[in-house]
């Protein structure tokens, strides 16, 4: 470990830590915040004999199923809206100021959602939750990894994807209790609450060492690195005005993963069109954009879209709680790697996690097209275990790992903005490519799912080829 480099986080590490994932855990419930509520906000269930408004709004917002999947995909087009700005946010006010203006931007349109009377705020406000999740999931793992201590750096870089996860799961478990037409907008107004609570702490917070050290300001760096790391007072600049003041997270491990980090750290930030056009870029740029495609293709919402289906008839009266109870699997699954990342390493979690997820998806589609519900149901659990403990976490790890220090902004916004639009085209091309393969016969359903087996084989192998892990 290089001198200076910090041991562990202080309580008040990890109270950073923790104000830091609230925007990837307002990512997650979002994800989900309208599904458990669906009916009951569109008027699709009612109480015989309530009044048509509660406390002044309307108890249910008219919506047909087309303008409902409307309003639920302009998260996809607010989040990449917010992940195609975010390097000039993260750039020009900080890390913590990006997580602030995330967290102001949600409190506006989770707000604006738990109060609509109309359909208009509702979409509004839907398409600010995206820009503030795309701005968040965009910083939330910079933020993470350059405030992190060496020794546990691929552990709490994990914890991204934990807190999307437990986003998922709290929203679910609140959408099974509140999805009536009296409650159904606590849902929404929760969120916002807990981000003006993220915007009330954020005077405390202290900004990212190295950003500050990219911009010289280090005695505030000198000041934030002694509030997070208990090797803090080991870790300061001896002469104020040296740019070339060594940084306590550019040490032999990063350096390991990416010779490239320890050079060029103090120079301007770049921007997306150079990250896009530079040689010396075009290696990390292709491995977060694989990591990326490897996330979205593996089909994991396509999986998820036949899981309530098809677990629903495997165990009939449980239906309502499929969705809770897969997201709880995911949540134990993605625990896993916080203690396995940085003992068997990045590449070996993906290749576990690919070789896992490509064999599930194979079983689903075999499971579907000859009716066995059993093993459909079974590759289904091993699919979502398989991606949770390498293919959903790991990504967010590598993009502040392989990235430049002056590249890892643009960087981020690239392949988070992929990201979001992978997503969309896979939910937009599933249904038809489903149909189109089975030719209509619902007993051939199931080939679809080999399309994403190939894909995933295809992506994992091209990441392989550039990522040494």
């Amino acid at each position: 470990m290089a001198l200076g480099d910090p041991e562990a986080f202080t309580f008040y590490g990890w109270v950073v830590c923790v104000w830091v994932l609230l925007v990837s855990f307002q990512y997650g419930f979002h994800i989900s915040s309208l599904n458990q509520i669906s009916d009951v906000l569109t008027c699709q269930v009612t109480e015989p004999g309530l009044p048509s408004t509660y406390y002044g709004l309307p108890t249910c917002i008219f919506m047909d199923n087309p303008t409902f999947s409307v309003l639920t995909s302009i998260y996809t087009v607010g989040g990449l809206l917010g992940s195609v700005g975010a390097n000039v946010v993260m750039d020009r006010w900080g890390r913590k100021g990006a997580c602030l203006a995330s967290a102001f931007i949600m409190a506006i349109g989770a707000g604006f959602m738990g109060v609509a009377a109309s359909l208009s705020p509702l979409v509004i406000g839907r398409l600010l939750t995206g820009v503030a999740a795309g701005l968040g999931l965009c910083v939330g793992p910079i933020y993470i990894a350059e405030i992190a201590p060496s020794k546990i750096k691929g552990a709490v870089g994990v914890l991204t994807q934990f807190a999307i996860v437990i986003g998922i799961m709290i929203t679910q478990a609140m959408g099974l209790q509140l999805a009536t037409p009296r409650t159904w907008r606590l849902v929404l107004l929760f969120s916002s609450a807990l981000s003006l609570a993220q915007l009330i702490v954020g005077p405390i917070i202290v900004e990212s060492p190295v950003w500050l050290n990219r911009h010289g300001l280090l005695r505030d760096k000198d000041a934030s690195a002694r509030r997070l790391w208990k090797s803090g007072h080991a870790v300061r600049s001896p002469d104020v005005a040296n740019e070339d003041a060594e940084d306590p997270l550019l040490g032999s491990e990063q350096e390991s993963l990416n010779p490239n980090r320890s050079t060029d750290s103090h120079g301007p930030a770049v921007a997306v069109p150079q990250v896009l056009l530079r040689r010396e870029f075009r290696k990390p740029l292709a491995i977060v954009c694989f990591s990326m495609l490897c996330q979205q293709l593996s089909g994991v919402n396509a999986v998820l879209y036949y899981s309530n289906n098809i677990l629903s008839k495997a165990l009939p009266d449980l239906g309502p709680y499929v969705s809770l109870g897969i997201t709880i699997v995911n949540f134990f699954m993605t625990a896993a790697p916080i203690f396995l990342i940085d003992r068997l390493g990045r590449k070996k979690l993906l290749s576990l996690s690919a070789t896992g997820a490509i064999v599930s998806l194979l079983a689903v589609g075999f499971g579907l097209d000859s009716g066995a519900v059993v093993l459909a149901s079974v590759a289904i659990i091993s699919f979502i275990a398989s991606f949770a403990i390498g293919i959903g976490p790991v990504p967010f790890v590598m993009i502040p790992e392989v990235s430049p220090p002056q590249a890892v902004s643009a960087l981020s916004s690239v392949g988070l903005s992929l990201n979001w639009v992978a997503n969309f085209l896979v939910g937009l091309v599933f249904l038809p490519l489903r149909d189109f393969l089975s030719h209509g016969d619902a007993s051939k359903e199931g080939r679809v799912f080999f399309v994403f087996a190939a894909f995933l084989a295809f992506f994992t192998f091209m990441l392989f080829s550039l990522y040494r892990g």
